[in-house]
């Protein structure tokens, strides 16, 4: 159950459009903003399963200015979503992956703040990465003052930093306000990312030990926690609000070693506990060198990235202090009652992912 009661009063957002509302953080945004009544238009190539009296839907490719521009006309307020995740460097993938990312995610942004200055849209919310300032360093309850990073080591986040700064620029513009919102991994019903890639090792039986001490730790998003951080950002993206132009950490405020973050996801679907310890410098080294000689030379690609390594063996969190003062942001779920309401839907996941083998 909820830790404390949403919003007791929907702001006035008028029209919303929600870009990527077929993905994972989209459909569940969707369905909340029509619980809470509002009318809503989604906006992505996929089609949208959803179906409600108040729910329009339109597809399309959000690098097509064209077509953007239809999906923001009448809309006040806009939910950006879409993206593209792709955890690799751009050193390592082809032109057209580059190329896919960074026209989705930073010229699709580019096309979104231009469609809504031109037909009016009081208030832009974008989905951003908390990421955006990290660089391969331990941070612990990191704050909004962190700079970007500057050397980019994944597509997702090169293109997530640079369309940040664009929404943030564009805050004031042509009566246009903007904000963006910094989640951590996202995770609970409809989790396409997260715990799915643990439970494809869990089947496989890859998860043998723990990499590292045990004692770093990350923080986490759970989707229902996010929707209510946007949503308050959203009320005070107004004139003389404390919104306008700022970016916001929102996470679950309870940061956690990402495997005993886990345990209850695997002792609940029936796996061991990993008690045996790997070095994390021993396993960076392997991967890192593995990374490189796919890069020269071709090979397969490692199970995993160092990316993926950093999130269980560094510490990596940040503070929500910043989202507390100025939108009065407190989680609604803890990990517990995040879990409690998910597990379902991870219990019905793996069942599929297992009997698809």
């Amino acid at each position: 159950m909820p830790s404390q009661t949403p919003l007791t009063e929907a702001p006035d957002l008028g029209k919303i459009l929600v870009t990527g509302g077929s993905g994972f953080l989209g459909q569940n945004l969707t369905q909340t903003l029509l619980d809470k009544g509002y009318s809503v238009r989604v906006f992505d190539l996929a089609e949208c399963p959803l179906e409600h009296p108040n729910l329009e839907k339109l597809q399309g490719n959000i690098a097509d200015q064209a077509v953007v521009t239809q999906a923001c006309e009448g809309i006040s307020t806009v939910f950006h979503t879409a993206a593209i995740i792709e955890i690799r460097s751009s050193r390592v993938v082809s032109t057209e992956v580059r190329n896919l990312s960074y026209n989705v995610n930073l010229e699709g942004t580019r096309n979104i703040i231009n469609a809504c200055q031109s037909a009016g849209t009081k208030r832009l919310i974008y989905t951003s990465s908390n990421s955006v300032v990290v660089g391969g360093k331990p941070i612990i309850n990191g704050n909004e003052t962190l700079p970007y990073v500057s050397e980019f080591r994944d597509l997702y986040t090169e293109t997530k930093c640079k369309a940040e700064q664009l929404v943030l620029a564009a805050n004031g513009q042509k009566g246009l306000l903007t904000c963006a919102i910094r989640p951590s991994g996202i995770w609970g019903p409809g989790d396409q990312t997260v715990f799915k890639l643990l439970i494809e090792e869990l089947i496989a039986g890859t998860v043998k030990a723990i990499v590292g001490d045990g004692k770093s730790r990350l923080d986490n998003s759970y989707v229902h926690n996010l929707i209510h951080g946007k949503l308050l950002a959203a009320a005070q993206l107004k004139e003389g609000g404390k919104a306008p132009g700022q970016a916001y950490f929102i996470n679950d405020g309870e940061p956690a070693n990402m495997m005993e973050f886990s345990r209850t996801l695997i002792e609940s679907l029936g796996y061991p506990y990993p008690e045996k310890h790997i070095p994390y410098g021993l396993v960076k080294l392997i991967i890192g060198t593995w990374e490189k000689l796919h890069q020269w030379f071709k090979i397969p690609e490692p199970p995993q990235t160092t990316l993926a390594l950093e999130r269980i063996g560094i510490d990596n969190f940040f503070s929500i202090e910043k989202a507390q003062k100025d939108l009065g942001y407190v989680p609604l779920y803890t990990t517990v009652s995040g879990m409690e309401e998910a597990m379902p839907y991870y219990r019905e996941l793996h069942q599929r992912m297992a009997t698809s083998q």
